[in-house]
């Protein structure tokens, strides 16, 4: 290979802009012809390891959300069998790909951001759609903008760490190698984003480590065709290989390797806990000690203050509530809302929740869609069935669900007189908004009591028009959320305008689409080289005077 005689870097993206699909637009024209196409066939999807298609004939469905008579993919499972191949896939791949110049490796995904971005938007928002059940909106501003974003995003933070240099002297050159981790990255990925199905692979990837990833198993459609168009844009066989299958089967097999390095997960607190925790009994059998990055569950607040508009509390409650059914780590689940305030928009958003469409995500007419599954709907609804014989609530809107098609539960409102009741404490991941009204003079004590509710810590939203009461709420909130929205919804966080992520039971707040995540894959080397170097070992202290 020619040396590299440049110094060239790659400036700071723009972000993507998402597409709204007006009625006849072409990009809504396209996307209702893909969804068309995908639900006409069945797509069997292999394993990806070392580059080749694998095929175990151990075969799971992925069935849409709102239709689950409705199989639009087989897919193959890993065992223990695969798993070995795709590390030794890994740690063969691993001596080419980290010594691949990082602007070149860079390339590789600037190129598929290019194709998701372009003639594969409609595909990846089709299948989004269809597997894990969003309307087009959602799937268009993260399956698309944000994946397109981390991609250009990471590679700029990537960029502007290599940049940071130590100081040289006249006899001696410094310098700081910015090495990948020694072992191989184990990416275990959500079903409700594909953009983070994307990221947690990739963003190891680019730093030039190579990496296994087990998708949730409700989201392998779309994350299979992620890895495609990587694959097509000069992916590596080996450096990120792909092995859906179960968690339970394949999580501690991988997390008992020698060669572990590091682990980048989204997904419960309970799961990144255990895997911690096995980490941990594995310690004295690693090379190295992994990195452990995780972004896991949220119990996401809004409060608001006595000053603030009824209109923006009412829509920041329904959009951060109810968008996606609810199925984000960031969506609003807990309210507190002043009595005064409560007394002026309680017959609005009671009407704003039940006139929320539901239905079939291929009507785009539909606010909401389906939960991804069974154990989704079951869930949700059990805690609707709480509420509704519990003396400490009533449910004032929806309570509705309907399984007999697709897995529907309708934006559903509860209001408690328990500050500490269960549904303003434990995660639902559903359309499920719990709301707490709090008397005026009682704000401080308020905020007092949000922030020691929940064990979580990921986001929250204060509204309101009093700066002294914001700045208050942004003070004793502190640690409450690693997202803090101050007159917002406490979601839709974008690359490299809001970093994502919490502590407390949240996560490791490393955050994703930043430069304090891609940090987490490197391992620097300072290295000193001396011009002049003595030819004496005595020092001149150590003379006579």
């Amino acid at each position: 290979m020619l040396p590299k005689n440049s110094g060239f870097e790659f400036a700071r993206p723009v972000n993507e802009t998402p597409f709204l699909y007006t009625p006849g637009s072409k990009e809504k024209k396209e996307v209702k012809a893909k969804l068309q196409e995908l639900t006409s066939e069945v797509m069997e999807i292999p394993l990806i390891i070392g580059g080749r298609e694998v095929k175990t004939g151990n075969m799971a469905e992925v069935r849409m959300p709102h239709d689950h008579s409705k199989v639009i993919a087989r897919y193959h499972k890993a065992g223990k069998k695969e798993v070995d191949q795709a590390i030794e896939a890994s740690l063969a791949a691993k001596h080419d790909w980290e010594r691949m110049p990082w602007d070149k490796r860079s390339i590789i995904f600037k190129e598929a951001a290019a194709k998701i971005a372009g003639p594969y938007r409609a595909t990846i928002n089709a299948a989004t759609m269809l597997g894990q059940g969003k309307d087009i909106f959602q799937s268009e501003i993260e399956a698309v903008c944000e994946l397109v974003d981390f991609f250009h995003f990471n590679i700029y933070y990537m960029n502007e760490i290599y940049k940071d240099q130590p100081e040289s002297m006249r006899e001696i050159i410094n310098q700081v190698e910015y090495r990948p981790l020694e072992g191989f990255i184990f990416a275990v990925s959500p079903f409700n984003f594909t953009a983070i199905g994307g990221n947690l692979p990739t963003a190891p990837a680019m730093a030039g480590n190579t990496v296994i990833w087990k998708p949730a198993s409700t989201a392998v459609y779309s994350n299979y065709m992620v890895m495609r168009i990587v694959q097509e844009c000069g992916l590596p066989p080996g450096a990120i290989n792909f092995i859906p299958g179960a968690g339970s089967e394949i999580g501690d097999y991988v997390l008992e390797h020698p060669d572990l390095a590091g682990i980048h997960f989204t997904g419960s607190s309970e799961v990144f806990r255990n895997m911690w925790k096995k980490v941990g009994q594995n310690i004295d059998n690693y090379k190295t000690y992994p990195r452990i990055v995780g972004e896991t569950g949220g119990k996401d607040f809004v409060v608001a203050h006595a000053t603030a508009d009824k209109d923006e509390v009412i829509t920041a409650l329904v959009r951060g509530a109810f968008e996606y059914q609810g199925q984000k780590c960031s969506a609003a689940s807990r309210a507190y809302l002043p009595e005064s305030l409560w007394k002026e928009l309680k017959d609005d958003l009671i009407a704003a929740t039940e006139n929320i469409k539901v239905g079939d995500i291929e009507d785009f007419t539909n606010y909401l869609g389906a939960v991804i599954d069974r154990a989704a709907f079951d869930k949700h609804v059990s805690y609707i069935e709480y509420a509704k014989k519990s003396n400490e609530a009533q449910i004032i809107a929806g309570g509705k669900y309907d399984d007999s098609k697709g897995y529907f539960v309708w934006p559903t409102l509860i209001l408690t007189t328990n500050p500490r009741f269960k549904t303003m404490e434990e995660e639902i991941f559903g359309p499920v908004l719990t709301i707490y009204v709090y008397s005026d003079d009682q704000y401080e004590d308020t905020l007092h009591l949000c922030n020691e509710t929940s064990p979580y810590g990921l986001t929250g939203s204060i509204i309101g028009k009093d700066r002294d009461a914001l700045l208050k709420a942004e003070d004793i909130l502190t640690h409450a959320a690693g997202n803090f929205y101050i007159n917002d919804k406490p979601t839709a966080a974008v690359v490299g305008q809001q970093p994502f992520g919490g502590s407390r039971a949240s996560g490791t707040n490393d955050k994703a689409g930043s430069l304090w995540n891609i940090i987490r894959w490197i391992s620097p080397r300072s290295i000193k080289e001396t011009l002049n170097p003595p030819k004496n070992y005595r020092y001149p202290h150590l003379d006579e005077e």
